[in-house]
């Protein structure tokens, strides 16, 4: 039987906690745990704790950690992904499945052809959304650390302060990604639903960026990412043989 495996978005250690509200709603009331179950919680510094739960209650739930476990190893090649800032389930999907593939950190890009314009108070909600995604992708593939989560940036923006030893942006009309020597940490750029434009992408270039493909078929936004980190992490990453 599975272990059953949380995030706690508070610093843990040896001995008992008492776990927050949503959590123990999930764990006792949608998940029906019982006192004795087996758990295992991480807070997201690379740490992992075995325990019990010695109290399941309707509005609290306790656990003792008996063990402290090194969690599971980060990839050596560290990657930054830029993607362009799309609709819902799109956006969702990338970020759940950028997390699945170990990417370090995520920005979401505002360019020119974007459908989405977030602001204010709708921000905040859908960068709460995304850092749910990236927690439930981390409970289900076993990652300890969270890949961090930036406020969208304006696409001039981020090409001005991004830093990575090889910046990538895809465009169906380049060298194959294979084509370049291995970095210790990577950036890529993705456009939106729409695509980036001729200008961004030449703004992407004039910034350190190279053009790479992934194949002959153009991708949709939320399977450029999923193709592009597989690639990446199967040439220079932990997905090697």
């Amino acid at each position: 039987m599975r272990l059953s495996r949380f995030f706690i978005d508070a610093p843990l250690s040896l001995g008992q906690h008492e776990l927050p509200e949503a959590q123990a709603h999930y764990i006792g009331r949608v998940l029906r745990h019982a006192v004795g179950d087996a758990v295992q919680l991480f807070d997201g510094s690379g740490q992992e704790y075995l325990g019990e739960l010695i109290e399941v209650g309707k509005k609290n739930v306790r656990v003792e950690l008996r063990e402290a476990i090194a969690g599971l190893s980060e990839s050596s090649l560290r990657i930054h992904l830029g993607q362009g800032l799309s609709r819902g389930e799109r956006m969702d999907w990338a970020i759940q499945k950028a997390t699945e593939l170990g990417v370090s950190e995520i920005t979401p890009i505002v360019s020119a052809r974007c459908e989405v314009r977030l602001k204010d108070e709708r921000a905040d909600k859908r960068m709460t959304h995304w850092r749910q995604v990236a927690i439930s992708a981390c409970e289900q593939c076993g990652r300890s650390v969270l890949p961090l989560i930036n406020p969208p940036l304006e696409l001039a923006a981020w090409l001005q302060q991004i830093e990575a030893d090889l910046k990538l942006v895809l465009h169906p009309v380049a060298a194959p990604l294979q084509s370049h020597d291995r970095p210790n940490n990577l950036a890529f750029l993705i456009g939106p639903e729409g695509g980036l434009s001729d200008a961004e992408v030449d703004q992407a270039r004039d910034s350190g960026f190279h053009a790479a493909r992934l194949g002959p078929r153009v991708l949709r936004t939320e399977t450029a990412p999923v193709v592009a980190l597989s690639v990446a992490q199967q040439l220079w990453g932990d997905l090697q043989a």
